[in-house]
């Protein structure tokens, strides 16, 4: 049967160390424009998601959760801010469409996007300097703010900043993450710094659940059999090991709160994140880069979409560095403990350096902000073709 290609204008971007496809709402067909079937059968079908091959070769993914992404950005619906950002994180062999998180990484590519997409103000925009865009992350209702560099007006691109986990260098962009609690409840949704989790088959695991960036499950490495030095190979091509990391997610998930049971897990794939900790040793990184034990203050591996990722979420990074900057979680003590607003962790691809501002107030941790550095570039821009059905 024979179904014509609608086209719809369309980005390719990779921000950090992921890259998706981006939209803006009055670009999408009428029915894709307010959330629903019509627009996860749509953003679907743009990353050629579901495949049971798990290649996304009839699509614009990746067939990785870093690759399996798409932005909707619209006018913003908040004050003082420049645009929303709509985030879905597409899954690979499921006709599923998670929008209960954000992603850290494409944040930096979003705040690019707005500044050509038209949604920054061009008296905002300097012939030369930084454009700071506001952008309102709407899946969990928190304002990031992104620091462009701008050039002759436009954004810049290249530069000579280099990110572990991308090939090639490219302009800083500074991006904070304002109140980085989750949308969710509170910042430690247990009440407590360190919790024991109950997860049947497996035993009682010592765990920092945090809401932070991203709702994030941290465990020590030697508590379920790993080092903390871990590579994508070591971990991704067991099937034993990755159902029994989403086990831990399925119940640290009702602990904190963002299910009411197990079987509600298989329905919420973006979150929460499963990372594990340890303290610093050597290690070779997936590039063949050398990383020494006092290059890092800890080492973190962690899962996304399932299989463990091959940097470092960004959502995640601002759980990290959230979680070190409180004196007792899992995260802190990997990293010597007491009090720190900065910490540089290793991860599969290399060092990341991130900070954050967290303070006590009546007897409740908050967090004013955390901070990263990442870069972005426009891969491609045109008009995406999907079939009509």
């Amino acid at each position: 049967m024979h179904h014509p290609q609608t086209r719809i204008p369309a980005t390719y971007m990779r921000g950090g160390t992921s890259k998706g496809v981006f939209f803006r709402l009055q670009d999408l067909p009428e029915a894709a424009q307010k959330p629903g079937k019509a627009r996860d059968n749509l953003l679907l079908r743009v990353i050629g998601s579901p495949d049971p091959y798990q290649k996304h070769t009839d699509g614009m993914g990746g067939a990785t959760s870093s690759t399996s992404k798409t932005v909707i950005l619209a006018a913003p619906t908040q004050p003082d801010h420049d645009v929303d950002y709509l985030f879905g994180q597409v899954s690979i062999d499921k006709p599923f469409v998670d929008w209960s998180g954000n992603c850290g990484n494409l944040s930096a590519a979003v705040g690019a996007f707005a500044i050509s997409g038209g949604f920054v103000s061009p008296d905002r925009i300097p012939d030369n300097g930084t454009c700071t865009v506001r952008i309102w992350q709407a899946n969990i209702q928190k304002t990031i703010i992104a620091h462009i560099p701008i050039t002759n007006g436009e954004v810049q691109e290249t530069g000579d900043f280099e990110l572990d986990g991308v090939t090639f260098p490219a302009a800083e962009i500074k991006v904070e993450f304002m109140d980085p609690a989750d949308g969710e409840g509170a910042m430690f949704p247990t009440g407590n710094l360190v919790d024991d989790l109950e997860v049947p088959g497996i035993g009682t695991l010592q765990a920092t659940m945090i809401n932070a960036g991203i709702p994030t499950i941290f465990l020590n490495a030697t508590a379920i059999g790993f080092k903390g030095t871990e590579l994508q190979e070591d971990i991704n091509g067991d099937p034993d090991v990755l159902a029994k990391f989403e086990t831990i997610r399925a119940y640290g998930a009702v602990k904190m709160g963002l299910i009411d049971n197990i079987e509600q897990a298989a329905n919420r794939q973006h979150t929460p994140k499963v990372a594990f900790v340890a303290e610093p040793v050597s290690y070779t990184a997936s590039s063949g880069k050398r990383i020494a034990e006092n290059d890092v203050d800890l080492l973190v591996r962690a899962l996304s979409m399932g299989k463990l990722h091959h940097a470092m979420m960004g959502t995640a990074a601002v759980a990290i560095a959230t979680a070190a900057a409180i004196p007792g979680t899992l995260v802190n003590l990997a990293a010597g403990g007491g009090d720190r607003n900065e910490v540089t962790f290793g991860h599969p691809s290399g060092t990341l350096k991130v900070g954050a501002e967290a303070e006590l107030v009546n007897r409740q941790w908050t967090a004013k902000k955390a901070i990263m550095s990442r870069s972005a570039r426009v891969l491609m821009e045109g008009k995406v073709r999907v079939p009509l059905e």
